[in-house]
């Protein structure tokens, strides 16, 4: 295995009815001033904002209220964020959402951190923060880990750039889970959370550097988990402990656990993250469409990993040969994907991009990566091309 630093410092706390401690929580942080940011109308509608602030209230902390993020969450709101920040003397951002919600609330935290600096420079990979106020989040969507993990993705909506910029420091203080706010989400939202789980290990697991076995027992085990949930939801979405299993994993998934004594891959996503700046395409829905192609592309340099995929968790029967298990296993995952709605192709996700969108494509993920992409087959500019191509 290869040397790691695990390091999660956030402050889960988890269950029915937790929403009613933020007020508390937040106290002892010992924040003054409070940025309550959220995406949709539906925290509204069912009294969570509300829940919120009268909780604030209570404990004597001040609060301003900032709405309106969207899926893949606009820089301009980032930056709307910050000048309301600094209007009112912020000392702590909680984001009341989903992903989306939670990273714009960490890109507004780190622009608060260092106000004479452009916070863009960050995901452009310019330079590194050298601080960031403390965020909080009362989690609402399972899907991208954000709660627990040190990562946040803005699209710059000006330009079409989908960047992700990762630091320790934006790391939440305190996550306030409640499983029963995920209840009324639509069918496809649950599904796209469940794959963007799936991914977020699948990054990790693809690994051709370090082999550390219980790291494996655990990715492996999600994986399996995760499928099992989102058959459940789909057909039921009201129960409650599939609902919890599938909130929990999601931090499991991309706060590091699944990638102890392992290198990463990252590809698919950021594959996706160009999708999802010119087309806005649904996150995890964008990775189902884009992994079975990056799959077949890259699995020759990474057999044994692809084989032990195909057993341990699509659990397929050995066949005579490494290649045809290893297909047998993608057609698994793509079937699954299916099974919950999923697409594995462009097609299916709603978009058919030119050859010209293509070249852009792959070219503006070639840029982002700064050098080859991946670790289990390094990607060129070249190589992005084919694989989009094969996914189209």
């Amino acid at each position: 295995m290869i040397n790691f630093v695990y390091y999660t410092p956030t402050k889960m706390v988890f269950g029915k009815d937790t929403q009613y401690e933020v007020g508390k929580l937040v106290k002892e942080t010992g924040a003054k001033s409070v940025l309550v940011h959220y995406g949709s109308e539906r925290v509204v509608r069912t009294g969570l904002i509300s829940t919120v602030t009268k909780a604030l209230d209570e404990e004597g902390i001040k609060y301003v209220v900032l709405g309106g993020v969207v899926p893949n969450p606009h820089l301009s709101k980032v930056r709307e964020g910050i000048e309301l920040g600094k209007a009112n003397n912020v000392d702590l951002i909680l984001a009341v959402g989903g992903g989306s919600v939670i990273d714009s609330s960490k890109a507004i935290a780190y622009g608060l951190g260092e106000p004479d600096k452009d916070v863009w420079e960050l995901y452009r990979h310019e330079r590194k923060a050298k601080k960031c106020l403390p965020v909080a989040t009362i989690l609402t969507i399972a899907a991208a880990g954000s709660e627990m993990s040190n990562s946040s993705v803005i699209t710059n909506e000006v330009t079409g750039e989908k960047r992700a910029y990762d630091d320790d420091i934006a790391r939440p203080v305190f996550s306030i889970l409640n499983p029963e706010f995920t209840v009324t989400l639509p069918d496809y939202q649950t599904m796209s959370g469940c794959t963007d789980m799936m991914m977020h290990t699948m990054e990790r697991y693809f690994s051709t550097a370090g082999n550390m076995e219980i790291t494996d027992a655990i990715a492996e085990a999600l994986m399996r988990q995760v499928m099992k949930t989102a058959k459940i939801l789909h057909k039921d979405p009201t129960n409650y402990e599939a609902r919890a299993d599938a909130m929990w994993a999601g931090s499991l998934a991309h706060n590091g656990l699944t990638g102890c004594g392992t290198n990463s891959d990252w590809a698919t996503h950021l594959l996706e993250h160009e999708l999802g700046g010119m087309f806005d395409v649904t996150h995890g829905a964008g990775l189902a469409a884009l992994w079975p192609s990056w799959a077949r592309y890259v699995h020759d340099n990474d057999m044994d990993r692809f084989v032990k995929f195909a057993l341990n968790v699509m659990e397929v029967e050995k066949q005579p040969t490494d290649e045809e298990t290893v297909e047998a296993g993608i057609r698994a995952l793509e079937d699954f994907y299916h099974e919950i709605g999923m697409p594995i192709n462009m097609k299916e996700l709603g978009i058919e991009p030119t050859d010209e969108q293509i070249d852009k494509l792959a070219e503006s993920c070639a840029k982002a990566a700064g050098g080859p992409l991946g670790c289990a087959k390094p990607l060129l500019k070249e190589d992005m091309v084919k694989i989009y191509k094969m996914a189209r």
